[in-house]
């Protein structure tokens, strides 16, 4: 096998350089320990400012990543929830950096107790390939608020962007301040294992263990977002065409490639076959071709094509009935597909599907469908279908999800100030608004006490008088 010298020069001299840019971003935060709210805040409008400057340019370069990407898809999902999410910054910063104030225990009287929010140094963000405009700047939007420097370690499968954004922020922001890292899996590799003082990794469950495993030995703390499979449920009760509509939205976005996607749906076996139906029709007026249709995004890569194309071949030598809701696939444009009588043994039962593959299993009773999500790993998200209050209560207190959405798809992600994260094998902490500045921050408990001190009172020897009446009056 040939093996590219200049490719292997190159990787290892931007790994070499990684503790260099690491311990220049950490001098310039020991110079600058806690910059001000001005500061923080002229950084984000010098962020608006490039990302709305230069939209045409984020949309030309992630389409060349994609082979193709709509540019609708990447203007609503990318670009403006990466403007609104630093104008909710903006709007809150002052309010999110004021510390608060606690209370003080009687025995501990007199005494004021507070709590403040402290940098907490240099953050490390890895990016995946799918959302790598949006999925860059919402954590960077959380680092620099809570006044971080910040080191991007762009995904290898969007060269074009990753380019991109390296030129681009670097207009606007010093090394020492953001840097953005390129490189294949060994400079991922090597990123994860630097010391940082918190790394935010966003991509797979297989990848995210090794990541921990990296940043354990340097008691890195980690917000892990993560994938699985995300259940989409539909009540015996609500209109089929509602729900399917919806549903089909989430599910094409993008291709079907978002971490929040519906991985599979659960629909009352009675209503499976209108279901079937009434998805094919929403689809279909989504995207009535795929041929030239500039609406259809592409799947990544070839190698994600083949792992999908892997995935129907799976399932239909184990008994499944794939419907191809399109007939004229064009190159990477994968056509949407439904796959019924789906079974366990089927791998994309297993895996994440991360594309236009939609699995449908039907059930019986409300029951059997939350015992059917809670006899698996708990997913990222999960969605509900369905007007009935007492069943939409049941769903969200006898189930776990990263985040739920009742009666829609995605959308949660995008307001600003909900948490996002996942639990479990999908992920642990959360960011987006007041959550991602708490999470790129030392909540620090002070407690302060002046001239008079009346701790002096239980100081040894024990057993005076006064201390048997404290002991008394306290320790109860």
């Amino acid at each position: 096998m040939l093996v590219d010298i200049a490719y292997l020069d190159q990787t290892h001299l931007v790994i070499e350089r990684l503790p260099s840019i690491l311990e220049r971003q950490r001098r310039a935060f020991t110079a600058n320990p806690y910059p001000d709210s001005e500061a923080r805040l002229q950084w984000l409008e010098a962020l608006h400012d490039l990302l709305a400057t230069h939209q045409q340019a984020v949309i030309d370069a992630i389409s060349q990543d994609f082979g193709h990407r709509s540019a609708d898809e990447t203007r609503l999902a990318e670009i403006m929830p990466s403007l609104h999410g630093i104008r909710h910054a903006q709007r809150h910063l002052r309010r999110w950096m004021k510390s608060s104030s606690r209370a003080v225990g009687l025995a501990f009287q007199p005494a004021r107790a507070r709590v403040i929010y402290q940098p907490l140094g240099v953050v490390g963000i890895i990016v995946p390939w799918n959302y790598p405009l949006y999925l860059a700047i919402g954590p960077l939007i959380g680092a620099l608020a809570a006044g971080n420097r910040v080191m991007l370690k762009m995904s290898e499968a969007t060269p074009a962007t990753g380019q991109l954004l390296k030129q681009l922020l670097g207009q606007i922001f010093a090394e020492d301040q953001v840097a953005v890292v390129l490189g294949e899996a060994d400079v991922a590799i090597a990123f994860s294992r630097l010391p940082f003082d918190h790394l935010l990794f966003t991509g797979s469950t297989h990848v995210g263990r090794q990541v921990m495993r990296a940043a354990a030995d340097n008691l890195t703390p980690v917000t892990l977002e993560l994938g699985g499979k995300s259940p989409a449920i539909v009540s015996a009760k609500v209109p089929i065409a509602h729900a399917a509509e919806r549903i089909a939205f989430g599910k094409t976005l993008n291709a079907g490639q978002t971490c929040v996607a519906p991985d599979y749906v659960l629909v009352p076996r009675q209503h499976r076959d209108e279901f079937v139906e009434a998805y094919r029709q929403a689809v279909r007026r989504f995207y009535p071709t795929l041929t030239g249709n500039p609406d259809y995004t592409s799947i990544i890569n070839p190698h994600h094509f083949a792992r999908l194309q892997g995935y129907l071949d799976d399932a239909r030598a184990k008994g499944a009935r794939v419907l191809p809701l399109h007939d004229d696939a064009q190159g990477r444009r994968m056509p949407h597909c439904l796959v019924l009588d789906v079974n366990e043994q089927m791998t994309l039962m297993q895996d994440e599907i991360f594309g236009p593959l939609l699995p449908v299993v039907p059930y019986d009773t409300l029951d059997d469908a939350l015992a059917y999500v809670n006899g698996r790993p708990r997913p990222l998200a999960l969605y509900y279908f369905g007007y009935d209050k007492a069943e939409q209560r049941r769903v969200l207190y006898e189930t776990h999800a990263g985040g739920v959405c009742l009666n829609d798809t995605l959308l949660h992600v995008a307001q600003h100030d909900l948490p996002f994260g996942g639990i479990g094998p999908s992920g642990m902490g959360q960011y987006h608004g007041r959550e991602g500045f708490q999470t790129f921050s030392k909540a620090k408990g002070v407690l302060a006490r002046q001239r008079f001190n009346a701790t002096r009172l239980i100081y040894p020897p024990y057993g005076r008088p006064l201390q048997r009446l404290i002991t008394r009056l306290f320790v109860r």
